[in-house]
């Protein structure tokens, strides 16, 4: 005979419709935090550097550092030595090795374009709020993608990440 199963005594004293739906809710509720917490920040492309370029990235992800301004390194899945992010949501992205953009060639060349210690980073801002930062000047071509709101000034992550670029990236 099949042992009897007992129902514990809170639930039965809840109105049927509520009883049926706890279970599909909470279960609804962990798959929505478990899928808002994976992976990669949205359509991150990963540059494919060669050569020194590629060399000088990898000498660049082994200094990068596991916070940025109090956010933790969280990199994009699958891993990769020429992208690193920091925070969760939204993210701050590093990339290295992209490709020269095209805008350096047109009537943005002369945006504003800070120096920090030199290190001379063309800004960009983008259509979401956000900022895009590459450095100029380098044998690679360093981005960091800073997320509207994610920090009062947008270019302290990019300062507190100068220092890094400039060992590596010469």
């Amino acid at each position: 005979m099949a042992p009897e199963l007992r129902v514990p005594r809170f639930l039965t004293a809840l109105p049927a419709p509520i009883r049926w739906l706890a279970l599909p809710l909470a279960l609804s509720c962990t798959v929505v935090v478990l899928i808002g917490s994976w992976g990669a920040p949205a359509n991150v492309e990963v540059p494919t550097p060669t050569g020194k370029v590629a060399a000088y990235c990898q000498a660049l992800a082994a200094a990068l550092p596991p916070e940025v301004l109090g956010h933790a390194r969280k990199d994009p899945s699958p891993a990769s030595l020429y992208v690193a992010a920091w925070a969760s949501s939204p993210r701050t992205v590093l990339r290295c090795g992209v490709d020269r953009p095209e805008e350096l060639n047109g009537e943005h060349a002369k945006d504003l374009s800070p120096t920090i210690d030199d290190v001379t980073w063309w800004s960009q801002k983008l259509d979401d709020g956000g900022y895009r930062f590459i450095t100029t000047m380098r044998r690679a071509y360093v981005e960091v993608t800073v997320p509207g709101g994610a920090f009062a000034n947008p270019l302290d992550p990019v300062a507190a990440l100068n220092p890094v670029v400039k060992a590596n990236i010469p």
